[in-house]
Order: structure tokens, then sequence, then C-alpha cells
């Protein structure tokens, strides 16, 4: 069992867990991820490690509850329970360096986070800037109260970009905007962009890759696909990378963004839409009903 050491809502549907996970946290490198069942029957769900604390034994996960076993997380579970598994960490971790350069090349790193992609982006970026590169992170959400993880983004970058869809709090527009803009000025200046690195919903790291193409800036993009055992088992998370089959729990989950067929994944994503919705029903029904029968439950035991 996993106990939970701390609970923190950090915005609208996205809660923050600590969990006691000490074997996880003492192997873990940035860009790995766990599979989480919260009780023992419930279904196993991939997510990325927000952040490590060696010494206490614990790992950070950052949850959007959007479906059935992540409102099932947020809403039923608080400090001092326990997660049944989290099994980890898997997936290949973030190569620290720029492609194509040498190992000991140090460089400017973009680091583009799109809604909770700023958690997963957390411990690369930090990765990077201890390896000596300049971080640069770009964070955007639609609006302001969306934005999470800015102080802590903020604290292991060189310079962060904030941007909101509505302009409520940072620059008006997209992260693809702030991107171009910063690959533009830093040529101008004769510098340049040397890896970005996206993460977030598909279609922000689909234009994200679109955008960095024609400045030929190698792109890394995190994949967050279906997986049932996150070992390679299942094919739930297969994805088209350069014309050929790859799977993200063993061959990710980062891939080069300008080889992603992202329209592919997306319709694999969307596959299960009418199961997971009967998923959320069932659930919420059921819910309903316990707690309609308690209080009547209670009265009997009174009388």
């Amino acid at each position: 069992m996993f106990p939970i050491i701390l609970k923190e809502t950090l915005g609208e549907n996205v809660t923050l867990f600590e969990v006691e996970a000490p074997r996880v946290a003492r192997r873990h490198r940035a860009g790995q991820f766990v599979m989480v069942r919260p009780h023992t029957a419930s279904e196993r769900i991939p997510l990325t490690i927000a952040d490590v604390d060696k010494e206490r034994g614990t790992i950070t996960l950052v949850v959007q509850a959007v479906g059935k076993t992540t409102i099932e997380m947020t809403g039923e579970f608080e400090e001092g329970d326990e997660f049944s598994n989290v099994a980890g960490p898997l997936g290949n971790p973030t190569h620290i360096g720029v492609p194509g350069k040498p190992d000991d090349f140090r460089g400017v790193v973009a680091c583009v986070a799109g809604g909770i992609g700023a958690a997963p982006m957390l411990p690369i970026a930090r990765a990077f800037r201890d390896a000596g590169h300049e971080v640069v992170t770009v964070l955007g959400a639609r609006r302001k109260d969306l934005i999470v993880f800015e102080d802590r983004l903020g604290s292991v970058s060189s310079e962060l970009l904030v941007c909101t869809d509505d302009g409520s709090y940072g620059q008006k527009g997209f992260v693809t905007d702030v991107l171009r803009g910063l690959i533009e000025r830093r040529r101008a200046a004769g510098g340049d962009v040397d890896v970005a690195i996206a993460i977030g919903p598909p279609l922000m790291m689909k234009f994200c890759s679109k955008t960095t193409e024609p400045y030929r800036v190698p792109t890394l993009v995190s994949l967050n696909t279906i997986m049932v055992d996150g070992t390679g088992m299942c094919g739930g998370c297969r994805v088209m990378v350069g014309g050929a089959a790859r799977y993200v729990c063993v061959d990710g989950p980062e891939f080069d963004g300008h080889q992603v067929d992202f329209d592919g994944m997306m319709r694999r994503q969307a596959m299960y839409k009418p199961e997971e919705a009967a998923s959320l029903a069932r659930y919420r029904e059921k819910n309903h009903t316990c707690r309609l029968e308690v209080p009547s439950a209670a009265a009997e035991r009174t009388s």
C-alpha cells in the first residue's frame, strides 16, 4: 500500500498528491511515469512523476479529474489514505542533451508546458538546468486560474514566459506564439534555441512541433496515451512515429515531435470515449444511490 502524505488542490479539477513510494523515488529519473491503481479493483492509469523527495521516500503526482478513475482518486482519497498500487518508475528517462550535439554541449532548452503538462515538465527542466543548460520555460493555459506550477518552474528556469488564451494573465495568446517569438528573438540576437520539449494536450504538442519544424529546432514531446499495463504487453499505447509503430510505455514516453502521427494518436485516444462515458455514468449513479441510502440507514439505527 502507498500512503498519501499530502493532498493539495491546485486548480479546477487538478489535485496534487504526495505519495510514500520509497523504491520508486530512489530509482526515478526525469521523464518517467508510474502506473497507479487507487483501489484493488480499479483500472491502472499512467501518471507522470512531477517530483520526488528521495530522503523522505515520496513522489509527487498531479491528477486532473476527467474520467471515472481520476474523479475517484481526487474525490475519495484524502491524506492518510492509501493507494493500492503504484508501479514504476516506468518508461525511458529524458535524454538530458541536445540531439545531434556532443554530450558535453550546453545550449538553450525551451520547455513548453500546456495546462497540467507543467507538472511533468518540472523534473525535466530541473535536470537540464542542473546539467548546465540554459532553460527557458513557456507556460500556458486557457486562463489565469488554470496556471499551475508557475513558481516551481520559475525556480529552475533562467526565464519564464507565461501566456493565457484569454489574456487574463501574462501574454495573450498560445504557447506556440510565445515559442515562435522566443526562437526569432534568440536568432535575431545571434543565438538560438537548441532543443524544444513540449508537454501538454496532444493538439498543443502537435502545433508546437509544427511551429519548430520550419526552424529545424529538434523537438521532443512526452505522450500520455491509453495504457493498460505500462510494460509493452497490451499494445494499447501504440503510436506511429516516422511511419513505424512504437509503444509509448516502453519506447517512450518521449519521441521526436516532427515524426509523431498526432492525428492517428488522437483518433486512437477517442476510440473508447463511449465506454469511458458509460463507466463514469455508472460510477456517479452508484455514488448518488449510496449517498441517498446512508441517511436512511442512519435513521433506522436511531429509530
